[in-house]
């Protein structure tokens, strides 16, 4: 009787040991993503990503770079819009597949970081041909990148498009 109950003891002391050791490790696993922070380098790693991305017109490059969650604002002339990730992947991949010639830039400055996300001005010029005619677009925002998967992504922008 001794030893069954011994057994039985030793057995959930194991399991409770188990349970604790499993909390444990969950426990550290969301202080270390709770304690991951934005970085200057991350940002500057966005947009060389972002260039390589859209230059070799990557969609899906482009699309790992934009959170799920992403809402891009764009306005011209005082007329504006709002797109999510996938009316911006659409109006992108519309982009490239009617034109040639396509170049992009990016530019980041005043990059101001708080815990997991930055908020940074960004100014981007894109060119193409389109109908044996040069376009260029410059592209003046303020955008959040958050982070995912230990990588800057888009969340957030608020753009003004100038055509030239």
């Amino acid at each position: 009787m001794k030893k069954l109950l011994g057994n039985r003891l030793l057995a959930l002391l194991v399991k409770s040991a188990s349970i604790t050791a499993i909390v444990a490790v969950a426990s550290t696993i969301s202080i270390n993503a709770q304690a991951a922070t934005m970085t200057e380098d991350l940002v500057q790693n966005y947009a060389a990503a972002m260039k390589a991305s859209a230059n070799s017109q990557s969609i899906n490059q482009v699309s790992r770079l934009v959170s799920d969650d992403a809402l891009i604002s764009l306005s011209r002339k005082g007329k504006s819009t709002s797109l999510d990730k996938d009316a911006y992947l659409k109006l992108l991949q519309n982009s490239w597949n009617d034109t040639s010639n396509y170049r992009y830039d990016i530019s980041v400055d005043n990059v101001v970081i708080t815990g997991s996300q930055a908020k940074a001005n960004v100014t981007t010029n894109e060119s193409w041909v389109k109908n044996g005619q040069q376009v260029s677009f410059v592209t003046t925002s303020r955008v959040t990148l958050t982070l995912s998967t230990g990588n800057a992504v888009l969340l957030r922008a608020v753009s003004q498009v100038a055509i030239n």
